[in-house]
C-alpha cells in the first residue's frame, strides 16, 4: 500500500506518517519545506510544494492507493477575518487541488480519507451528536460542511471517500494538550469558563488506528466521528490533568479573558460539543483509550 499525505509534517500528520510506516506502508508527504520530512524517517518520501496551489505535485497523486488529506491551519488561534479566511482557504483549496489531481479511472483503486472537524455539528449543549446529525449554521459548521463537499467530489471518479470528523487530538509532543497543560505547570490550572461545556477528544494513537481501520475496511464510507467514546466536561478534564500532574486544578479562566484572548474562537471553547463515534463503534472499531483518565495517564 502507498499513502500520500497532505499536511504530513504537522502534529497529526507526523504521527500518522510514523504509524503507517511502522506497518510497512510506503508514505509520501507534502510539506512546503522539504527539510521538514527527514525527521520522519528514511522510508518517507517528501514532495516540497504548496498544496493550496496547483502544480507538479499533483502528478504524484495517481501513484498512490490512499490519499490522506490533513492540510489546514490550526483553529487554535485568535480569530479575526483574515485568520478565518486562512482557515477556509487552507482547507478548501488543498482539497480541491487534491481531488482535481485524481485520475478519472480511479474507480476501486483509490481511497480518500479527508479530515474534517467535529465542529461540523455547530455549538450545542448536552445533546449527543453522532454522524446522522445535521451541520451547524455557525462558522465552523459551515466550514466543515463546505470542506466535505470538496472531498465528496472525488466520488464522481469512483473514489471511496471517508470524511473523518476529528475531535480535539491529544498527544505528547504538540497539539491542544501542550497548550492546555501550561497553566498547570505554573500552578494556575483550572476549568475554562464555568467548566460545564463538553469536550470531544481523541488520543492521537486511536486517531491513527481508526484511520487505518477505515482505510482497510472497504465497506466503510461517508462521515466518521474521530472522537473517543466518552466525551468529558471541561471541569473534569481540568481535574484529571491536575491530579495526574499533582497541580491545583480549581483556578478558572474567566469567560471574558478567553473571549478577549481568542476572539470568536473563544466561544467554541466556552460552549463545546458532545460528539460520539457511533459509526466507528458500529463498524467494529475498538478504542484503546476510551476515557480521559486512560488517555492522560498515558500522555502525562
Amino acid at each position: 500500500m502507498k499513502a500520500f499525505i497532505t499536511g504530513g509534517s504537522g502534529f497529526v500528520g507526523s504521527h500518522m506518517t510514523r504509524f503507517l510506516v511502522g506497518r510497512g506502508i510506503e508514505v509520501t508527504i507534502m510539506a512546503r519545506n522539504a527539510r521538514l520530512g527527514p525527521h520522519l524517517g528514511e522510508k518517507v518520501s517528501v514532495v516540497a510544494a504548496d498544496a493550496t496551489k496547483p502544480g507538479k505535485w499533483q502528478d504524484q497523486v495517481a501513484q498512490h492507493d490512499v490519499l490522506i488529506n490533513l492540510a489546514g491551519v490550526s483553529i487554535f488561534h485568535r480569530w479575526n477575518e483574515d485568520y478565518k479566511r486562512r482557515l477556509r482557504d487552507s482547507r478548501m483549496l488543498t482539497t480541491s487541488n487534491l481531488v482535481d489531481a485524481i485520475p478519472f479511472d480511479a474507480s476501486g483503486k483509490i481511497t480518500l480519507l479527508n479530515a474534517s472537524g467535529a465542529g461540523y455539528y455547530g455549538l450545542t449543549k448536552d445533546e449527543e451528536l453522532d454522524e446522522t446529525c445535521p451541520p451547524g449554521s455557525d462558522f465552523l459548521g459551515q466550514l466543515a460542511k463546505d470542506w466535505e463537499k470538496q472531498a465528496i467530489r472525488a466520488k464522481r471518479k469512483g473514489v471511496r471517500v471517508v470524511r473523518a470528523r476529528f475531535g480535539i487530538v491529544f498527544g505528547r509532543d504538540g497539539g491542544a494538550l501542550s497548550q492546555m497543560i501550561l497553566p498547570f505547570r505554573c500552578f494556575v490550572g483550572g476549568p475554562t469558563g464555568n467548566g460545564q461545556q463538553w469536550i470531544s477528544w481523541i488520543h492521537v494513537q486511536d486517531l491513527c488506528r481508526a484511520a487505518l481501520f477505515a482505510i482497510e475496511n472497504k465497506n466503510i464510507t461517508g462521515p466518521l466521528n474521530f472522537t473517543a467514546p466518552v466525551p468529558v466536561r471541561n471541569a473534569d478534564l481540568a481535574r484529571t490533568i491536575g491530579k495526574i500532574m499533582k497541580r491545583p486544578w480549581f483556578i478558572p479562566a474567566p469567560s471574558f479573558m478567553i473571549k478577549l484572548a481568542l476572539g470568536e474562537f473563544g466561544e467554541y471553547l466556552l460552549k463545546g460539543q458532545r460528539v460520539v463515534p457511533k459509526a466507528l463503534l458500529d463498524a467494529g472499531f475498538t478504542f484503546k483509550f476510551n476515557t480521559i483518565q486512560e488517555a492522560l495517564q498515558d500522555l502525562l
